[in-house]
């Protein structure tokens, strides 16, 4: 499996982890005018996948700042650990696209 191919499925487990806590972001975006953006990433590749395999993502938060949220993200087929990562997203003013507070009900939900 292309190597990025893992990255696309960590953002999906991110946006379920967010939509399970009941934030949307699309509304957060349009009241709050904020949005994340990938600020770092670190990827440890451990296995290989191969096409059509089952694989499973998972994404925690295990820290949130003032204006980043830092996510462990896991990609393993039937237990056994594919790839691991941190990914740090900032939230930032749409408009400026520089780092803005994060939002208190974002906070909220998370912890």
């Amino acid at each position: 499996m292309f190597h990025a191919q893992y990255l696309a499925f960590m953002e999906r487990a991110r946006t379920e982890l967010l939509n399970a806590a009941g934030i949307d972001l699309a509304r957060l975006a349009e009241e709050r005018g904020v949005q994340f953006m990938v600020a770092s990433l670190a990827v440890k590749y451990h296995r290989a996948a191969r096409l059509n395999e089952l694989v499973w993502a998972s994404a925690e938060v295990v820290k949130i700042g003032r204006a980043s949220i830092v996510f462990r993200q896991l990609v393993e087929r039937s237990n056994e650990l594919l790839v691991e990562a941190e990914v740090t997203l900032a939230i930032v003013d749409r408009g400026r696209m520089k780092p803005a507070r994060m939002p208190i009900e974002l906070e909220q939900a998370l912890t």
